[in-house]
């Protein structure tokens, strides 16, 4: 089902692209990688609206880096039905001149079959590096939401016309923002779960590491597309599918990609016996590292480069909250066991040592305290900087000319 599913996303992507695909330098300098839609019985709520009709979802989002043109992306990746899309608007914040169009294949409304994407036209509109855009997207027609974006520390409004605005958590079916930036533009992207998501940070206040990590590319034209998602995992499904399945859509279809950045296994091991999966057997380290030697061959055979993050402490995780049970002695032990083998497998053209950037030094397999947002799981604001400030760029920056 994954494989068709895939197939059918990428036919789609493909015949949206159109023509147009090889005009200009396209990259993903915005993304939010999506998930599949659950019901009443998994322990967290979908924080959305479970159906939609005759509303416009109104985002707010930032940028990596900047161009002279883009192009949105709209996914009903895991949708049951056809998704139609009435007017869809788009300028940058702030700004007094009314917001553009955006058209499909000259169009001002369109949909998307179910499993599929749609890339727009380009917009003529010039946006500097880090800027924020404004995307309002009517839906005209009854939209069950079964394919969305949880969390992310992001909000959106969705507006009838009649009432206030209703505000929620996350991101609708839009899904990237595409820049014609310059020739030696690139994108890295961060793959991984809710810490590269963001979870713990400032809401609506772009202090994921991404973001900071962004913040320090932008400015050489390296764009950074953020396919973290709550719950996500490398071997097995979880709010999401594992990142094996994944891999092709969210990392090496992105337009521009060169680098990836890996941050997974922290819900492989946290979850089974916990509340997430209370009846799933534990994960092994030899299946852990067949998952991470996977994606080396997958990132390689591609050409991209692959950096993979130690995994943080998270002794205390989720303590005295309904999801107490993810952290034990043996899941510590094999945490431990994981980020030695990353940090010498030699798979890897580089290793970025996440779990020795926040640990106590007093007590290390505990999150310092000044990095920690809290819940013993998820950085803080300083924490996600100081994760993002311990990645060498060097190699993501393009080569200088002679």
């Amino acid at each position: 089902m994954t494989t068709l599913r895939t197939s059918i996303a990428l036919l789609g992507l493909t015949l949206a692209l159109g023509s147009d695909a090889s005009a200009g330098n396209w990259t993903t300098s915005w993304y939010a990688a999506p998930q599949p839609g659950w019901d009443q019985h998994f322990i967290l709520p979908m924080n959305v609206p479970a159906l939609l009709e005759k509303q416009t979802i109104q985002e707010s989002l930032r940028l990596s880096t900047g161009g002279e043109r883009v192009r949105l992306v709209f996914s009903n990746r895991y949708g049951r039905d056809t998704l139609a899309l009435g007017e869809v608007r788009v300028g940058l914040a702030g700004q007094e001149a009314q917001p553009q169009v955006v058209r499909f294949s000259g169009k001002t409304a369109s949909t998307i079959a179910p499993g599929g994407s749609l890339v727009s036209d380009p917009v003529p509109l010039s946006v500097p590096a880090l800027a924020r855009l404004d995307v309002s997207t009517w839906l005209p027609a009854r939209t069950p939401v079964t394919s969305f974006h949880w969390g992310g520390q992001q909000t959106f409004r969705l507006s009838d016309g009649k009432n206030s605005p209703q505000r929620a958590e996350g991101r609708l079916f839009l899904s990237a923002v595409q820049v014609d930036a310059g020739p030696d533009a690139r994108t890295v992207v961060a793959l991984g779960d809710s810490i590269t998501d963001g979870n713990g940070s400032t809401p609506d206040a772009d202090r994921r590491w991404p973001d900071f990590l962004a913040q320090r590319l932008a400015p050489h034209g390296v764009a950074v597309a953020n396919a973290g998602i709550s719950g996500g995992r490398l071997l097995r499904d979880g709010m999401g599918e594992s990142a094996l399945a994944r891999f092709e859509q969210d990392v090496l279809s992105q337009p521009g990609v060169s680098d990836v950045i890996v941050l997974l296994g922290i819900n492989d091991i946290g979850w089974p016996g916990s509340p997430f999966a209370p009846g799933e057997q534990a994960v092994t380290l030899d299946e852990l590292r067949a998952g991470y030697r996977k994606l080396a061959r997958a990132a390689h055979a591609r050409g991209l480069r692959i950096t993979v993050g130690t995994l943080p402490p998270f002794e205390g995780a989720l303590e005295g909250t309904p999801f107490a049970g993810h952290y034990s002695p043996a899941k510590e032990s094999l945490r431990l066991q994981l980020n030695d083998w990353l940090r010498g497998a030699g798979l890897f053209d580089a290793v970025v040592d996440f779990d020795a950037v926040l640990r106590d030094p007093e007590r290390p397999q505990r999150m310092r305290p000044a990095f920690d947002s809290g819940d013993h799981l998820h950085p803080g604001d300083a924490g996600y900087r100081a994760m993002a400030e311990a990645i060498d760029i060097a190699p993501m920056l393009p080569k200088v000319r002679p």
